[in-house]
């Protein structure tokens, strides 16, 4: 089956591309993208329509629940019982699935719930391309193709002669979402609005719509069913059926508009981005949209799968995080109420415990100005729930993970000069959220200068993010000059040292007495560490990498990292579900590792940093549905394949600086904000040469082991000589 998806992919591109001219064709990099990658194995992603960072995500949904269909869709099932207008990519959390249409010929499919009425396809009669999905769904010979603007849905179906019908169901409750109240309106024949309100990772989402139809549905039917929510009625769930009579090769066009604020905003977005019918329009118009942003890093390599790979990472690193507003600036806030700023957009769909790490400084180049409303919508977070986000999405924070990692995404894109937002206030929330006691540990953390085991659960990892987050805290105060706030900050950044024990060599939990755990052993998955192990939080402190060397010595360090990479999993080790993509204890597939191996180079090592991040871009990327070693998580699995891919990586996200590892393109243009070009060459770059021979900087012998933020900005290149032996 797997076949059949590459053959069927690069026949929609060909049919795409003969009708552009030979410049376009030049400049089509949208071609590369697979939006099956991930789908299969532990990747979670989806293969729907949406538009970069779009409030709509417009895909289908096998219909049954389980891990492996967070995202809605698993690509070995054989199943499709609905097509819906959110899904979140890659997150581990299976929510949303909003305004789930299927169509249908009589008679239909229909099982026991969760899966209902739906059909079987094959992978055979499926393909998607960045902006468009298309699948036949086998049970009725109807043809299903889906694109989307920022804030609309557009599916065209094609009918065999039949009696025909579109469901509309309200009531589905998948994994964890689940209905608590619906409504479904006739407008005329052939406009219906209503909305969905539903709980499950967050409590409180609301989702409003206005669809329309672009031929008369000759009659509607409504079935409703009442809706408990801890044993009391929460409101109705509804489920619509429009029936049509059709020719072979009818077409219906169905464009549906969402918002947060009410109907009255899907209304406006309808008007402003789908106003009429014409689904190839709004197809095109996806696919242009998608390869204007792809285009802003070319890159040039003979390995198809690479730049297949490549382009697939960097789609994938926009499709979160997500409007939020509509057309007109209303956008539903933290606190439950409507709040309207013509002046920006607002994004929610912030992980930023994964996308900190690489994802967010991403965007400080390909997006600045998106990069500037995504603080100013941290600040209205904070002006209206007291507290920078964690993990939020719909006007709902959820506290998925853990940290106060909006921080560093602030600390980033300030020192880099971005925006307008308000720094001094960014400051004050940055502050705010840092000492805000009773949240998870923070007063025992500025109590003991560490959280201690025994009061806290993820008592080492909240201590070690922290203490990170302090740092940025520190280095944003010292930009603004408020030096006794970075003093404060810069020493609680200290705190993880607290949790050294040089007995065992590793941080490791310690109680309110200050006594270690007893009976430690560093590859095991406990309570006191988030997702993760001693050993992966080991090196955790990425912004004082030099302190290790100051308590293990250079030669303790390195021997540290060399065990971390071979000290194999036996098979009577358990290991949990987000323990994959791994090279002895490192766990590609979970982001605390995502940094490790860019470590090597600070201790004189650097062909360890070339050789492991090669094997990790090989090995655990590629352009297939199991494409990716562990959950996309909103993006940062793929930016971490961006950056690495073009040989850089920020290992700090806020110091400004880019540590070198092993590019396996053989050019990349970085095309900036700023009008100027960055160009990585490595014209000798391959799975062979994986090895840094030298370094010239803008035409001269360049001899550290990183680049600044400031040398990318203004320009130039800088060339890789790669060759198949270490240079040590």
């Amino acid at each position: 089956m797997k076949i059949s998806v590459k053959i069927l992919l690069p026949l929609y591109i060909v049919l795409h591309v003969a009708s552009c001219n030979n410049a376009e064709k030049a400049k089509d990099y949208a071609q590369y993208v697979n939006p099956f990658v991930g789908t299969d194995y532990v990747g979670n992603t989806y293969p729907g329509a949406t538009l970069p960072f779009g409030m709509v995500q417009l895909s289908p949904d096998n219909g049954l629940p389980g891990w492996d269909r967070i995202s809605g869709y698993y690509y070995k099932d054989s199943t499709i019982a609905g097509f819906s207008h959110t899904h979140l990519s890659g997150t581990g959390a299976g929510e949303l699935y909003d305004i789930s249409f299927m169509p249908v010929t009589k008679p239909w499919r229909e099982a026991e719930p969760p899966l209902g009425i739906h059909s079987r396809f094959s992978h055979e009669n499926e393909e998607a391309a960045a902006g468009y999905y298309r699948v036949y769904l086998s049970d009725y010979d109807i043809t299903v193709e889906l694109t989307a603007t920022e804030r609309c849905g557009i599916q065209r179906y094609t009918f065999p002669e039949a009696e025909a019908s579109v469901f509309l169901n309200l009531t589905k409750a998948m994994n964890w979402d689940a209905t608590v109240d619906s409504k479904i309106e006739k407008v005329d024949s052939v406009t219906i609005c209503g909305y969905r309100y539903s709980t499950g990772w967050v409590e409180d989402q609301r989702i409003y719509f206005v669809t329309k139809f672009s031929r008369p549905f000759e009659s509607m039917t409504l079935d409703t069913v009442p809706v408990y929510k801890d044993e009391k009625r929460s409101g109705t769930g509804y489920t619509a059926r429009f029936d049509f009579t059709t020719a072979e090769g009818d077409t219906i066009v169905v464009r549906t508009a969402i918002s947060r604020t009410g109907i009255d905003g899907a209304y406006k977005n309808l008007a402003k981005e789908a106003p009429a019918g014409g689904f190839d329009h709004y197809r095109k118009a996806a696919y242009r949209t998608w390869n204007k942003e792809l285009s802003k890093i070319e890159i040039t390599t003979p390995d198809t799968t690479v730049k297949r790979t490549f382009y697939t990472a960097l789609y994938h690193t926009m499709l979160a995080p997500t409007i939020e507003s509509d057309v007109d600036g209303s956008y539903f806030g933290a606190d439950k109420k409507i709040h309207r700023d013509s002046t920006m957009t607002t994004y929610g769909t912030f992980s930023l415990w994964d996308t900190y790490r690489a994802a967010h400084p991403l965007f400080t180049y390909l997006c600045p100005d998106r990069v500037n409303d995504m603080i100013k919508s941290f600040l209205n977070h904070y002006d209206q729930y007291g507290r920078l986000p964690v993990w939020s999405f719909y006007g709902n924070e959820s506290d998925m993970m853990i940290g106060y990692h909006s921080v560093p995404v602030i600390a980033d894109a300030y020192m880099k000069g971005i925006g307008d937002f308000d720094a001094e206030k960014a400051l004050e929330a940055c502050v705010a959220t840092a000492d805000n006691y009773d949240y998870r540990g923070i007063g025992l953390y500025k109590k003991y200068g560490y959280i201690p085991y025994n009061r806290e659960k993820e008592s080492l990892s909240k201590t070690i993010e922290y203490s990170y987050d302090d740092w940025c805290i520190a280095q944003l105060a010292k930009s603004l000059h408020k030096y006794d706030t970075a003093s404060v900050f810069a020493s609680r950044s200290c705190n993880y040292r607290n949790l050294y024990n040089p007995q065992t060599g590793f941080l490791q939990p310690r109680d309110d007495k200050g006594r270690f755990q007893p009976d430690f052993d560093p590859k095991e998955y406990t309570s006191h560490i988030t997702e993760s192990n001693a050993w992966q939080y080991l090196f955790a402190a990425q912004h004082d990498i030099l302190w290790y060397l100051e308590k293990m010595g250079r030669d303790g360090v390195l021997a540290k990292l060399d065990t971390l990479f071979s000290s194999e999993a036996k098979p009577e080790d358990e290991l949990p579900i987000f323990s994959t993509g791994m090279i002895g204890q490192y766990a590609h597939g979970n982001e605390p590792s995502h940094h490790v191996a860019y470590i090597y180079n600070y201790f004189g090592e650097e062909w360890k940093t070339q050789d492991y991040v090669t094997r990790i871009m090989y090995q655990m990327y590629n352009d297939t549905p199991s494409g990716l070693c562990g959950n996309e998580d909103c993006g940062q699995m793929s930016a971490w394949y961006v950056f690495s891919a073009m040989g850089i990586y920020p290992m700090n996200p806020a110091q400004l600086r880019y540590e070198m590892g092993a590019p396996v393109v053989q050019r990349a243009e970085f095309h900036l904000a700023n009008g100027k070009t960055f160009v990585v060459n490595a014209p000798e770059a391959s799975r062979e040469n994986r090895y840094v021979q030298g370094l010239i900087y803008n035409g001269k012998p360049y001899k550290k082991n990183f680049i600044t933020h400031e040398q990318i900005m203004s320009g130039g290149s800088i060339k890789f000589e790669m060759g198949s032996e270490p240079r040590k």
